[in-house]
């Protein structure tokens, strides 16, 4: 069940964290900046991954803290060396990193999901787009989707079955 939250992500007590990035990224904006903050060897982890496996947007990465905390990464766009530069998230790559992400729920038997609005924040795509995209392929899956839709700095979020 897909549920539209407002809330603090941070703050959510799903069992993973899921959020969009580009191939390589240095992780310094929204979402990405917080976890960066809170787990600064997911991004030196994730860096080395993308030297290591030279991975294309479409393709997910779950990384596991030494808490156990969980974070799957949803690489939706290439990379640039240049960090000021925003480049836009491929709608391809989010559909096929929808479909790897509701895979591997089952996979993993992941038991809940919480995730910003992926894809579409700064040079994102249109949320009705993503949102379409989200339901398309993550609408069957069995436990809870959390999507923070409006992020409350501090405020935690009503996450039903949770």
């Amino acid at each position: 069940m897909i549920y539209e939250v407002e809330g603090d992500i941070m703050l959510s007590r799903a069992q993973v964290i899921v959020q969009s990035v580009a191939v390589g990224d240095a992780m310094t904006r929204g979402i990405a900046r917080k976890l960066n903050e809170r787990y600064p060897s997911m991004v030196e982890a994730f860096r080395a991954w993308c030297e290591e496996t030279n991975p294309e947007p479409g393709e997910i990465w779950l990384w596991e803290a030494a808490d156990k905390s969980q974070v799957i990464n949803l690489i939706t766009h290439e990379g640039d060396d240049d960090p000021a530069r925003l480049r836009r998230p491929n709608k391809i790559a989010v559909h096929r990193c929808l479909r790897r992400l509701a895979n591997l729920v089952a996979e993993q038997r992941i038991k809940s999901l919480a995730m910003p609005r992926i894809a579409s924040g700064n040079s994102g795509l249109d949320w009705v787009d993503v949102r379409g995209m989200i339901h398309s392929q993550l609408g069957e899956v069995l436990a809870p989707i959390f999507i923070y839709v409006a992020q409350l700095e501090g405020q935690v979020a009503f996450e039903p079955g949770i």
